[in-house]
């Protein structure tokens, strides 16, 4: 791996983590898709697993105090089952596939609220949450929109649902990187995957951008913060549909 394309992940981890501090799921988008333009697939998903592990780790950390660990208990044991079921499948998509999954999983933010009746705060819907994310996520690469379904009719603040999400997206990075990386320790060819200084330099400057984007979220109030996260994630989406038709229809 070349010093530029390094350098070129280190930078995506901070900006990244900085947006996912503030708005729990957009950053996690940027990332997968900054690192499939890189990145084998199956290598894009492992360093995706390994950063942002570490990105929302941290996040829920820094806001423990608001973590809802009764939700964080439901969703882990589901996260485990959907990594077992994903990972007898062995399934790894093509890029062009993967854009594409990327650039629909956006769409479920502007499904009416009206149409939704989730509430993380629920056991059912905890655990029903963990197996269905986890799955997407072990797909799609991101599946932030999804979790957001499960929140979008809590009574839990701005703080509550950026930390408890965080705490969640930390079972499902671990199934991506026990799934993807497990058949890759297995063969011992660890192919596209980024040299020990790239996560060296990456890992700490994450929890860097983590701790700004916290920052960030205290000037945000509640109406804004929802708003923001939906324009923002669309505009991802789009960004990866035209992605994906490019390399379906463009590239040899």
């Amino acid at each position: 791996m070349s010093g530029l394309i390094g350098l070129f992940l280190i930078i995506t981890a901070f900006v990244t983590a900085t947006l996912s501090g503030v708005f729990g799921m957009a950053g996690g988008m940027v990332l997968m898709g900054a690192l499939a333009l890189v990145l084998p697939v199956q290598a894009a998903f492992i360093t995706h697993g390994v950063l942002q592990l570490v990105a929302n780790g941290w996040r829920a950390i820094l806001h423990r105090r608001h973590v809802r660990w009764d939700i964080i208990g439901w969703y882990a044991a589901a996260s485990i089952i959907a990594a077992v079921v994903v990972s007898l499948i062995a399934f790894v998509p093509s890029k062009p596939l993967l854009y594409l999954l990327m650039s629909l999983v956006p769409v479920l933010v502007w499904l009416p609220q009206r149409w939704i009746s989730l509430d993380a705060a629920r056991p059912p819907q905890a655990f029903a949450s963990g197996l269905i994310v986890t799955g997407l996520n072990l797909s799609a690469g991101v599946a932030g929109p999804l979790l957001d379904i499960f929140f979008v009719r809590t009574e839990l603040t701005r703080h509550a649902i950026v930390a408890t999400k965080a705490a969640t997206q930390v079972f499902s990075h671990m199934a991506k990187i026990l799934v993807y990386g497990g058949p890759m320790l297995a063969s011992r060819h660890a192919d596209g995957v980024p040299p020990l200084w790239v996560f060296a330099i990456a890992i700490p400057v994450s929890m860097a951008g983590t701790a700004v984007g916290g920052l960030i979220l205290e000037r945000l109030s509640d109406v804004n913060f929802k708003r923001y996260t939906r324009y923002i994630v669309t505009g991802i989406g789009a960004v990866y549909f035209v992605q994906a038709v490019r390399l379906f229809f463009f590239t040899p």
